[in-house]
């Protein structure tokens, strides 16, 4: 039997570590790259903010994606800086695109809704406008629900009214069990669950946020990838 020395067996050691490293940097590799089956999802697309800043939106578009969700606007007063430019280059592009409002418990429905308004164009061609409900930490309120679903069909109504188009409801987890939102609002549902077709929301979604942080040519910061059920 071999004797086991210190350096032999820190030697062993350091090859397990170099090993679960180079798993771990695998799967964050493959993890940032991954996208849904385009075979069963055909329409796909991303999100993009200011954070992303300027964008090569020909890439993007080379790269599989068919829509671009695009951050406008934030309660009754938070704007993106980079919304009209994204707005107008990602069409260039040839991607439809559609803007994204941040649903705050903390302000005013109506005031938000003015905010969208002013900031998002009514364009024929545009994607349906998305609300974004999620229990944000810089938020402590927590109003009824029935306060909640009364404002909330405040805000549906003067954005559906600018649209002319029905909004479809980005719902996180979180939300819709402390609120049951996508059980009481008939709109459709954009369900997030990362890697993992969505098991939760009251009916079936039509967009699911598959990839919370995918890296995409043409985009500076690894940005949320979404499909469509088709």
């Amino acid at each position: 039997m071999g004797v086991r020395t210190p350096k032999l067996i820190l030697g062993r050691w350091g090859m397990a570590l170099l090993l679960v490293a180079a798993l771990a940097v695998g799967l964050w590799y493959g993890a940032t790259r991954w996208r849904p089956s385009a075979s069963d999802y055909p329409v796909q697309g991303v999100e993009a903010s200011e954070a992303e800043g300027v964008i090569d939106w020909a890439k993007v578009r080379a790269g599989g994606a068919q829509f671009a969700y695009l951050a406008a606007t934030h309660g009754a007063d938070g704007r993106d800086t980079f919304f009209a430019e994204h707005w107008v280059a990602s069409q260039v592009a040839g991607l439809k695109r559609g803007a994204v409002h941040r649903f705050t418990l903390c302000q005013l429905a109506r005031d938000q809704a003015t905010n969208f308004i002013a900031v998002v164009p009514r364009e024929v061609d545009e994607l349906s406008p998305a609300i974004d409900f999620d229990l944000d930490e810089s938020c402590k309120a927590r109003p009824s629900r029935a306060i909640m679903l009364s404002e909330v069909a405040t805000f549906i109504k003067m954005v559906e009214a600018h649209s002319e188009k029905p909004v479809i409801l980005r719902v996180s987890r979180a939300f819709d069990t402390e609120y049951r939102l996508s059980r009481a609002v008939d709109r459709p549902l954009w369900l997030t669950s990362a890697y993992l077709t969505p098991s939760y929301g009251e009916r079936a979604w039509v967009m699911w946020r598959a990839n919370p942080r995918r890296s995409v040519v043409g985009m500076k910061l690894a940005t949320s990838w979404s499909v469509v059920r088709p």
